[in-house]
């Protein structure tokens, strides 16, 4: 492999129901002695709409350590920070890891929020499990907003779903950062969804402000979970419940209330293929 190969890196763009990510496999990585300098500078960089490829975040698909585990999914936020858990971006890496031939269609695979099933059930059709739920409010009770019922609940990351009569006539640009950073959830914040039961075909709707990205998503699969859990407790939703996304894809999010079992299913798909040059 001459130098100047050796400091270009390849990559794929892949997008579950539009939320988009930038997918390294490690073996290229560490062939060409990168893994050093893909910190957390480049992968903002990388991230960046304007200057770099532009997506919602960085996933390294590299080996597992678990028993029975095809893969590792590393995630990092588009601020280049690493994440516990993206939900889309499980979705990707499983749909990524059996094109690589390193996952059968169903796997075992190991994230920061521990070990999770995924299944490959036709072209860019994937369905995974995410961790059990945690810390389930339904009424959080902030006295600051214009909204009387929150529910909060942790599905790998927090989130704050706020059911509303239309999720477009949210203003999300003044709320999304005021409840991300919100005192009552930490120096750590949350994600915050608004849910609205105007979808198609008895889809509730959905829009989400995620963290580390610090804008609204096109969708959000830890959100959408999220969601589901909430509407389910609420009984507002039955599973499995559809959330529609702002980019127009369904999600679909089976909930075991018994169990605290979640499973997240939608599409998963290459957008493109490239390389970027690592310049310094």
């Amino acid at each position: 492999m001459t130098p100047a190969a050796c400091d270009r890196l390849p990559f794929v763009k892949m997008h579950g129901a539009g939320n988009d990510f930038i997918m390294v496999n490690h073996r290229e990585l560490s062939a060409r002695g990168l893994e050093g300098r893909l910190d957390r500078a480049r992968i903002a960089a990388l991230c960046d709409r304007r200057k770099g490829v532009g997506a919602d975040g960085l996933i390294i698909i590299g080996p597992g350590s678990s028993p029975g585990a095809a893969f590792r999914m590393t995630y990092f936020n588009s601020d280049g920070g690493e994440a516990e858990m993206c939900g889309n971006g499980a979705r990707c890496s499983v749909a990524h890891a059996h094109r690589l031939g390193l996952a059968d269609k169903a796997c075992r695979f190991d994230t920061w929020s521990g070990v999770l099933d995924g299944w490959v059930h036709g072209a860019g059709d994937i369905e995974i499990t995410l961790p059990a739920w945690r810390d389930l409010d339904l009424s959080v009770g902030l006295a600051d907003t214009p909204w009387t019922l929150q529910a909060s609940c942790n599905t790998g990351v927090p989130h704050l779903v706020i059911p509303v009569e239309n999720v477009d006539h949210v203003d999300l640009p003044l709320w999304g950062p005021v409840l991300r950073r919100h005192a009552r959830f930490g120096a750590a914040g949350t994600n915050v969804n608004w849910v609205s039961p105007d979808g198609p075909a008895g889809a509730w709707r959905i829009r989400t402000f995620e963290r580390g990205v610090e804008a609204e998503t096109l969708a959000c699969g830890t959100g959408a979970s999220a969601s589901a859990v909430i509407l389910c407790a609420l009984e507002r939703g039955v599973s499995p419940v559809r959330l529609d996304t702002r980019g127009g894809d369904l999600l679909a999010v089976s909930v075991d209330r018994e169990k605290g079992a979640l499973r997240l299913r939608g599409p998963a798909l290459v957008a493109f293929e490239g390389e970027v040059a690592f310049d310094g």
